[in-house]
């Protein structure tokens, strides 16, 4: 099984080039085909995709998606119409404690597809797009390692982690430094308590559809608060 390593990129398009020539699989192939914006592309241009997974655990070497939840959107519009959410037979066990997280449960599941069978529509939903995630450690790391396991080779691409945006802003810098030194509890950069600094409506969590929605909405919010139409992708995407 090939992992593939995941980190930051300096020139994400450059690389998509080169994984569509040296990829084995054809779903992969053709989702690297549909490219990537440049870094320099304003955010008003860009078109993204939220993403949200269910798992049976936090760990993507030994653990399983079993539910995803796609939104494509841009910053003027989210496509409900064009979401996508499907349920999944994991290759391990699902954990008790994940499954009181979610809802998730075995009868749930039954007669769901594995993640090999919903590849291509998945990738293909997603290609061309920017992925958008709030805690990039489980969706991309997850997809990465998923994707190995059933064909030998991982996936590569770049994130905006809403989590991280909001971690500038609360948990890094003098601000923050200054809190800590005087014993001040962090903010907390949680999906729903970011959005309820943005005046955002509260959503039940830990669905992958509703949560997907969720960062869509909170990525447009931090953009029209933070940054503007003409900034470019390169400030916040990884």
């Amino acid at each position: 099984m090939a992992t593939t390593p995941l980190q930051t990129v300096a020139d994400w398009p450059l690389l998509f080039r080169e994984l569509a020539l040296s990829s084995h699989d054809e779903r992969l192939q053709l989702f690297y085909a549909g490219g990537c914006p440049a870094a320099d592309t304003p955010l008003a241009d860009v078109p993204f995709v939220a993403l949200d997974f269910e798992t049976t655990g936090l760990d993507a070497e030994h653990d399983e998606i079993v539910s995803i939840g796609l939104v494509p959107f841009d910053l003027q519009r989210i496509r409900v119409r064009d979401a996508r959410h499907w349920l999944l037979t994991p290759r391990k066990e699902m954990k008790e404690n994940s499954v009181v997280i979610h809802g998730i449960t075995h009868s749930d599941i039954d007669g769901a597809p594995d993640l090999h069978s919903v590849m291509g529509p998945l990738l293909e939903a997603i290609a061309g797009r920017v992925v958008v995630v709030h805690y990039r450690y489980i969706e991309r790391e997850f997809l990465n390692a998923g994707i190995a396991r059933r064909v030998g080779e991982g996936i590569q691409f770049p994130v905006v982690d809403t989590m991280e945006l909001e971690a500038q802003l609360y948990r890094k810098g003098f601000s923050s430094f200054c809190g800590r030194l005087f014993g001040r509890k962090p903010a907390s950069i949680r999906l729903g308590d970011s959005r309820s600094r943005y005046g955002l409506p509260h959503y039940a969590q830990h669905d992958a559809m509703v949560d997907a929605l969720a960062t869509a909405e909170l990525l447009q919010a931090q953009i029209r608060h933070r940054y503007s139409e003409d900034t470019p992708l390169s400030e916040i995407w990884i």
